[in-house]
């Protein structure tokens, strides 16, 4: 291969690498909003994001469940879908149950070990049609995508991180090129989640149970 093909490859790859990244923000521009202007939805779905040492939610992922909180409290949605990998529905759940969101609106999926998963498991397992799916900014074209491809009509609300946590966002603006990429296969191949499982009624239970009559 010749010198000059090497160079012109090497200015390719970056833009070539970028460009499912780009293509993603484009086409979810107007799914993507924010608390105070989101339409309602049945079901808020969080999106897991680590824990602390101590098993608390980490901060990222505490500021998703602090909107996710909001949107339940406003009644833009009725109930809460937490999703992440081991411990973390578990913590997640804690955290909302803290902010005021009644238990029987909280429902945990502890087998979202990435986005595609949470995504397929959530139409596929506890049977979302409708949802605002609720991340970080830099997070949310690719999680609004991956909904839409498993099935989701979804909507989505970003955490604005960059001032609480700036080093993690400007990592997690980095990480979303070559995510974006595995992402598009994803979106191309429909793989199977890690864990699937059979579906459940525990997300129609939560969205059939009443809220107080201090929330009414």
């Amino acid at each position: 291969m010749s010198r000059k093909l090497w160079v012109l490859l090497a200015l390719l790859a970056p833009m070539l690498v970028a460009t499912p990244l780009a293509w993603f923000a484009a086409s979810t521009d107007g799914r993507r909003t924010t608390v105070d202007r989101a339409d309602a939805r049945p079901v808020a779905i969080v999106l897991g994001a680590g824990l602390r040492r101590d098993g608390r939610p980490s901060l990222l992922l505490a500021r998703r469940l602090d909107i996710a909180a909001d949107l339940y409290h406003r009644g833009t949605v009725d109930a809460v879908l937490v999703t992440g990998a081991d411990d973390e529905p578990a913590a997640m759940q804690r955290y909302l149950l803290a902010a005021g969101v009644p238990d029987a609106k909280i429902v945990g999926d502890a087998a979202g070990f990435r986005t595609w998963d949470s995504c397929v498991r959530a139409r596929e397992v506890f049977g979302v049609r409708s949802a605002i799916v609720v991340t970080q900014r830099f997070h949310l074209p690719r999680a609004v995508v991956l909904c839409g491809a498993a099935g989701i009509d979804a909507t989505g609300v970003g955490d604005a991180s960059l001032e609480a946590r700036g080093l993690a966002t400007v990592y997690g603006w980095l990480r979303e090129v070559p995510a974006a990429v595995k992402a598009l296969g994803d979106t191309l191949l429909r793989p199977e989640p890690q864990r699937m499982g059979p579906p459940t009624s525990t997300l129609a239970d939560a969205l059939r149970a009443p809220r107080s009559s201090s929330e009414s």
